[in-house]
């Protein structure tokens, strides 16, 4: 089982899993579309001998030729952010939803021995309890969180078809170097990076007292391996640090930049915190990493944050529209 293929691999969290999943000494087939993803996050292991890049997109039919040689499926590819989700619903649902389908459909008559899903802890939308376990409504505020949930269910039903092992990973705000930088407002961390660069006030939302379950890409990935033990099948499994931390802490981490708040926002939970009871009690995984080391970590790749847009709070206010609109 040491051939693997990656969707998203050019992505946030899908270049730090081929990265590793090589250093593992297994064989990776990468597929990227490169509407998020970008070949400088790949450029690293590109030529490596066990590393093959293949730009489609997953609801292409080419990705049927590709399975043949494919044990284990990361399936990580999936457009992410809220408001463009509100925006441009149908685009989310041709990839996260269309795209999943075509996905596990081919595996049909392949020789696929375990499918594992990056899905979105978004699917509990505001939850009522903390820390928040898989047992937890599911209760999505807006189209993204429903398509990855649609995702989820997706490969669940067929994997059951199909007698292929499937586990779900339902990742809790995952941060680290290669972060998305362009496009959208989107996550704190990208937001916060690419003020301090440019000496502006970071942009807090509220009080800044809401708490997150950020959590390091690097735990992140360890879950994802984690997962190739042939004893772990058929499961849903929060990822999250174990920990949740107010944004004004992270504020304080980050130093130096002033702060200026702007008004909190409808469909967002006062707090996100990932119950990993039960990852902790069915598997060799646990994180590693605190938010203190995860941030000084992540300040060693700042200037990956050089190009990313500057928000301030006029911009962000015209960007969040269709949010408040939809939301309130």
């Amino acid at each position: 089982m040491n051939r693997t293929l990656v969707t998203g691999c050019a992505g946030f969290i899908g270049s730090h899993l081929c990265n590793a999943l090589l250093k593992k000494g297994y064989h990776v087939f990468g597929i990227d579309n490169l509407s998020n993803g970008k070949l400088s996050n790949i450029e690293a292991f590109r030529n490596k001998k066990k590393f093959q890049f293949f730009k489609i997109d997953i609801n292409e039919k080419k990705i049927d030729q590709i399975l043949n040689n494919v044990d284990i499926i990361f399936h990580l590819a999936a457009l992410a952010d809220i408001v463009p989700s509100i925006k441009n619903p149908e685009l989310y649902f041709n990839s996260n939803v269309n795209g999943t389908f075509n996905l596990v459909r081919s595996c049909e008559k392949k020789n696929i021995k375990k499918i594992v899903f990056a899905a979105s802890s978004s699917c509990y939308g505001i939850p009522k309890k903390y820390p928040t376990s898989e047992n937890s409504p599911i209760l999505p505020q807006y189209p993204y969180a429903l398509t990855k949930r649609l995702g989820e269910q997706i490969i669940f039903h067929f994997g059951n078809l199909y007698k292929i092992p499937v586990v779900s990973l339902r990742l809790f705000n995952v941060y680290g170097p290669r972060a998305r930088t362009f496009g959208t407002y989107g996550a704190v961390f990208g937001v916060f990076m690419a003020q301090k660069l440019a000496k502006k006030p970071f942009t807090v939302v509220g009080d800044g007292k809401q708490t997150r379950d950020f959590t390091y890409v690097d735990d992140v990935v360890n879950a994802f391996i984690e997962m190739t033990d042939n004893k772990i099948k058929n499961e849903i499994f929060n990822v999250g640090s174990g920990q949740t931390y107010s944004v004004n802490n992270l504020v304080k981490l980050l130093g130096n930049n002033k702060v200026v708040n702007i008004p909190k926002r409808p469909g967002e939970p006062d707090c996100t915190f990932a119950d990993i009871s039960k990852i902790l009690k069915k598997t060799k995984w646990k994180p590693k990493i605190s938010l203190e080391d995860g941030v000084k970590k992540l300040m060693k790749s700042i200037n990956e944050f050089k190009d990313a847009p500057v928000w301030d709070p006029v911009s962000i206010a015209n960007e969040t529209k269709d949010w408040f609109k939809y939301l309130s």
